[in-house]
Order: C-alpha cells, then structure tokens, then sequence
C-alpha cells in the first residue's frame, strides 16, 4: 500500500514517546512485557491503560495487553481517548483508512467508519488526529499481543457527558471479537504523595465503576473513561486494577510525577 491508493495515518511521536525504528520498539516491547504485572485472568472485553512515552507507562500498560496475549478471537479494537492538541466539541475519527507503526499497517474498520459518520456528534478529521499521541501509543502493543490481523475503530473524545459516550460504545460493543481500549493517564505533575492520594481515590472510582463527578485534574481521558465506566455499569460487569506506577518509578523525581494505571474489565460470570 502507498499514499498514492490509500490514505495512511502515519506515526506522529515515532522516536520520543517509542522508539521509530522497528527494532527498536519491538525492543521496548519486549522490555515493557519483561517489567509487567505477572497476572493470569480470563479474556477481558474492555481494558484502560496509560498513554505516556514507553520509558515510562509502557511497564503498567503492557500489565493490561499481556491479558490478550495470542487472542485469536479479537479481530476488532475499539480505542478511544483524549485529544490532547485539537479543541473537540464531540468525536473524532480519522479520514484515513490504514493505521501505521514501525510494526507495520493496521486497517480501519471502514464499516463501524462510516455508520460513526452518520453521527452528528463526530467529526471525521485526519487533523485531529495528526498530532495526537493517545491512541497512537497502543497500536504497537496491540500489533504485538494479537496474532491475527485485526481492525481498528480510533475515536477522539472531547469533553462530553458519559451517557453519550457510553451510548456510542453501545454502538460499537459488539461480541467476543471485539475488544474495548480506553487510553488514560492519571493526575500529572503532583509530588508523589499528593499523586498517591489523588489516584487511590481515582481508581476506588474506576474500580467501583463510578461514572459521575470526573474532572481533567484525576485523569486526561476522563470523558472517555466515565462512559466506559456508564456502561461498565449497566452491563453489571465487575473491574480490576492489574498495575498502579508513576514516572518516579523510571525517573526517580518524586516532586513531579505523572500517575499510571491500568485496569480489566469482565462481565460478572466470568471468574479470575
């Protein structure tokens, strides 16, 4: 494939958030997967992990896409997150129709593309994603987890109320096929014991599946986590925290960290 026939969302934090090179982010990979939570769990249907450069959230998210490991039955991702860079109302998805990473391509998923574009609450933009690194971040852990090609379906979510972002992933929930992605980080820039209070409280809400009263100060991609969390909650599923790091981890400053976590979620039969 070439831009000349199709349209390719390229990298756009290749070489600072992961290594560009394809050696080396199998490198980081693979040294993020060696650093995870060691857990064994049932195929979630939903996941929230973090979006930081791979030094230093790729330890915590890697704790979360390690529980989809080999999952022949995942063929699509649903994944949203924030805009961190482009001012959005409602939604967001690419023009574009083929995804890429030093990995390789991954295809968008055309159809759930286009219904989304029938929504008048998204807006279908390759600028709005150019620069965003959120989403951007979990393709490669994506293209390393699953063995099989799968499709993605890449959403922005601006700030809306969770019953609307929950009604779209009702839209796009699916069955076992497909896997539900929310990209969040926690608070940003605290000492490390104010972090450490602010997340405990954060992820008791998360954990209790708590879609109301989110703000930016407890997590960038709240909106998208509230409604995950909306209809986490209607569906009676049940949620875990699989790992909780900050940035002191891999830097060692403790005056100024950014918090991390990652979280499964099953419906209630499904036991661990």
């Amino acid at each position: 494939m070439t831009d000349a026939t199709i349209r390719i969302r390229k990298p756009a934090v290749g070489g600072t958030f992961y290594s560009e090179s394809r050696t080396g982010l199998a490198g980081q990979l693979d040294e993020a997967w060696s650093q995870r939570q060691p857990l064994q769990r049932p195929l979630p249907k939903a996941l929230i992990v973090p979006h930081a450069g791979y030094f230093y959230s790729g330890a915590v998210a890697a704790s979360a896409f390690a529980l989809i490991q080999g999952a022949e039955s995942i063929r699509r991702v649903v994944l949203l997150g924030p805009s961190h860079h482009f001012a959005l109302d409602g939604f967001a998805i690419p023009d574009a129709a083929v995804w890429q990473t030093p990995l390789g391509l991954v295809a968008l998923a055309a159809r759930d593309l286009a219904s989304l574009r029938e929504r008048r609450d998204v807006m279908s933009s390759d600028r709005a994603h150019e620069r965003e690194h959120s989403l951007e971040v979990e393709i490669p852990f994506l293209q390393r987890a699953l063995p099989q090609r799968f499709e993605l379906v890449p959403v922005l979510v601006g700030a809306l109320p969770p019953p609307q972002v929950a009604g779209l992933i009702d839209e796009l929930w699916g069955g076992d096929e497909t896997l539900i992605v929310v990209s969040s980080d926690l608070s940003h820039y605290l000492d490390q014991d104010a972090c450490a209070d602010i997340d405990a409280q954060t992820c008791k809400k998360i954990k209790d599946l708590d879609p109301v009263d989110w703000r930016g100060a407890m997590a960038c991609g709240c909106h998208a986590v509230a409604g995950l969390l909306s209809t986490a909650r209607r569906r009676h599923m049940r949620c875990e925290q699989l790992d909780r790091r900050t940035s002191a981890v891999a830097s060692g400053d403790t005056s100024r960290v950014v918090g991390y976590a990652a979280f499964g979620l099953w419906p209630q039969g499904v036991v661990s």
